[in-house]
C-alpha cells in the first residue's frame, strides 16, 4: 500500500513537470513562430504570389506578409492592437508600421518592416502605395524630433527621392500585448533632407501639396483586382471600390 502511494506521488510529480515543460516550450514557440514565418516569407522563393497586375490592399498584404491579423482599416490597426499585440516606438524586422489617417490618406496605411538600416532609416514592404501593387525594400526615414518614428518620409520608388512627411502611430509587434509601449531606445539627430512637398501632420503647414501619387488609397478601377486573397474581401467595402 505504501509503495502504491509512493508510485502515485512520483507519477503526479512527473505529470506536473511534463506539463510545465510543455507550457514553457509552447510559449517559446509562440515567441519565435512569427520570426520564422517572416523569414520564410522574406525568401523570394516562398513569398506570396502577388501578381504584378493585381491590386491588394495594404491591410491584406500585412496580414499575409507579417502574420499580424487585425480587423478594420489601416487607420484602426493601432487602436485595435491594444490588448492583442505589443506596440512601440522601436522598429523591428517583421513588425508593422501603422500610419495615421490624414487629409490625404483618410484610411491610413500599414507596411511591414523588412530591415533596419540605421537609427533613422528602415526598409519596408508594402502594398497599395502609389497604387502600383506590392513594393519591397522601400526606404523610410524617421523625421520626428525625438527619433520616436512618429513622423516619416517614404522613398518614392527606388529613385532616391522621398515624399511628404506622414504622421505615424508606431510599430505593432507579433507578440502578446504586455500593456507597455516599447519606447524609442536611441535619439540621433534628424537627418539632413530636402524640403518635403508637404507636412501632413495635424496643425503643420502643408506647403505645396501636389504629390497625390503617394497615397495608399484604392484606385478607381476594378480590372485586375484579385478578390480571392485572404482579407481583401472584408476590407473592400471601406476602400470605395468603383
Amino acid at each position: 500500500m505504501l509503495q502504491s502511494c509512493r508510485n502515485a506521488v512520483v507519477y503526479s510529480l512527473f505529470i506536473a513537470l511534463s506539463s510545465q515543460v510543455i507550457s514553457t516550450n509552447a510559449i517559446a514557440r509562440s515567441n519565435t513562430s512569427h520570426y520564422r514565418h517572416y523569414s520564410y516569407l522574406r525568401n523570394a522563393r516562398h513569398r506570396p504570389a502577388f501578381g504584378a497586375g493585381y491590386v491588394i490592399q495594404c491591410t491584406a498584404f500585412a496580414k499575409q506578409d507579417a502574420g499580424i491579423v487585425l480587423p478594420g482599416n489601416a487607420r484602426d490597426w493601432w487602436a485595435n492592437a491594444a490588448g492583442v499585440y505589443q506596440r512601440g516606438e522601436q522598429p523591428e524586422p517583421g513588425s508593422v508600421l501603422a500610419f495615421a489617417a490624414n487629409v490625404r490618406m483618410p484610411l491610413g496605411h500599414v507596411a511591414v518592416v523588412s530591415g533596419l538600416v540605421d537609427s533613422r532609416t528602415i526598409t519596408i514592404d508594402q502594398a497599395h502605395w502609389n497604387s502600383r501593387g506590392v513594393t519591397r525594400d522601400i526606404e523610410v526615414k524617421d523625421v520626428s524630433e525625438d527619433n520616436d518614428w512618429s513622423a516619416v518620409r517614404v522613398q518614392l520608388g527606388h529613385a532616391g527621392d522621398f515624399g511628404s512627411i506622414y504622421p505615424t502611430r508606431g510599430f505593432i509587434y507579433a507578440r502578446p500585448d504586455t500593456g507597455r509601449i516599447v519606447e524609442a531606445a536611441v535619439h540621433t539627430p534628424m537627418p539632413a533632407m530636402d524640403r518635403p512637398p508637404a507636412d501632413l501632420r495635424r496643425g503643420a503647414r502643408r506647403g505645396h501639396d501636389t504629390i497625390a501619387v503617394e497615397v495608399a488609397e484604392m484606385p478607381k478601377v476594378t480590372r485586375g483586382l484579385d478578390l480571392s486573397l485572404d482579407g481583401i474581401g472584408n476590407d473592400a467595402p471601406d476602400r470605395a471600390f468603383q
